[in-house]
């Protein structure tokens, strides 16, 4: 019984002192992006990476020259910001990767096959981290 308070009284001591997570805040991408369902999860497209791609922050995916991407949103370009795309990379050699969605820009890669026409106009979301 003393080890389990002994434990507790650890766990409780450590929680004090680690901060509490409350996110950080990221600058807005876009404020619409064009789908093709009103969720964005059909696969507008198949898009190969021209060129090697490092995601600057945990909102964009990594890609690799040759790889092939599902795409499955594209950002609606506004003012002084870059073109960007949503989707998730293909193939067995990168299955570690496959099924991470994130952003890329889309003059890194080629479309290589159109499933479905982007035409829904879906407004992107943001989260608010801080407590109410």
């Amino acid at each position: 019984m003393t080890r389990r308070v002994y434990l507790v009284v650890l766990l409780l001591c450590l929680r004090l002192m680690c901060p509490l997570a409350t996110g950080i805040f990221m600058d807005k991408l876009a404020s619409k992006k064009l789908c093709a369902d009103d969720n964005c999860v059909y696969t507008i497209s198949l898009a190969r990476a021209e060129e090697d791609y490092n995601a600057s922050d945990c909102r964009f995916i990594n890609i690799k020259k040759g790889q092939l991407i599902y795409v499955y949103s594209k950002l609606v370009k506004e003012k002084d910001s870059g073109e960007f795309w949503a989707g998730s990379v293909y193939g067995e050699q990168y299955e570690d990767h496959m099924g991470t969605v994130g952003y890329f820009p889309s003059s890194l890669v080629s479309e290589q096959h159109v499933y479905q026409e982007a035409n829904k106009t879906v407004p992107t979301t943001v989260r608010n981290l801080q407590k109410p």
